[in-house]
């Protein structure tokens, strides 16, 4: 069936409850008379629900309602966060260096309001020291825990380990505080080329002359 609603002359019933332009209820009246009010103020009658007894119907612009709805629904589909599961792969024994450098990876994509999911990856004689990358697991959530939550605790699969992170933040209000950071840069990088293009600024000095004048 189609979504679109039935308007003017495709609508088929006896009567309708009508409501205004400006959504004021003018009550039951005949399909008829309706039909001469949206005439009369140059109109759509729009049938608003149908399964109603009798259906009720509305007075209005239906071109520019359709227009109206198009672009909502396309700012909503613009806005629209997406749940994003990043990855980060670990070994038990980890090396200082590359610890830090793979927390601050999982750091980034909690602020961006992304899950992170942690593997811990067992290799060789490493499958039976379990209790190794699990204290790896603990100490990088308590190292983010500012930012995230243990959304899934951390449990075997074969020979790896996983943990799953969630943010605190949702993905729409990190998106949105991305935005303003951005636009905090740009407004500042316009501020600074103003300020070098404005009237007697001067990056360097005037140097004084190496020759004293003659007397």
């Amino acid at each position: 069936m189609s979504a679109e609603p039935r308007i003017n002359d495709r609508i088929r019933v006896p009567e309708v409850r009508l409501v205004g332009p400006s959504g004021e209820q003018v009550g039951i009246v005949p399909l008829a008379k309706a039909l001469e009010l949206a005439q009369e103020y140059d109109l759509d009658l729009v049938e608003v629900a149908a399964s109603a007894r009798p259906p009720v119907c509305k007075l209005m612009d239906y071109g520019k309602f359709k227009y109206e709805s198009a672009m909502k629904a396309r700012e909503a589909r613009k806005n629209q966060a997406h749940t994003v599961i990043k990855e980060m792969k670990l070994r038990p024994k980890i090396d200082p260096h590359d610890y830090d450098t793979k927390k601050g990876h999982v750091v980034r994509f909690l602020k961006q309001g992304d899950k992170v999911k942690i593997t811990i990856m067992f290799r060789g004689r490493e499958q039976s020291r379990p209790e190794l990358g699990f204290r790896l697991l603990q100490r990088l959530a308590e190292d983010v825990q500012d930012l995230g939550f243990v959304e899934s605790n951390p449990k075997q699969d074969g020979r790896n380990m996983i943990m799953v992170l969630g943010p605190h933040k949702k993905k729409t209000e990190a998106m949105a505080e991305a935005r303003e950071a951005q636009a905090a840069r740009k407004a500042e990088r316009q501020g600074v080329a103003h300020m070098d293009q404005s009237p007697g600024h001067s990056d360097s000095l005037e140097e004084p002359s190496e020759h004293p004048a003659e007397a």
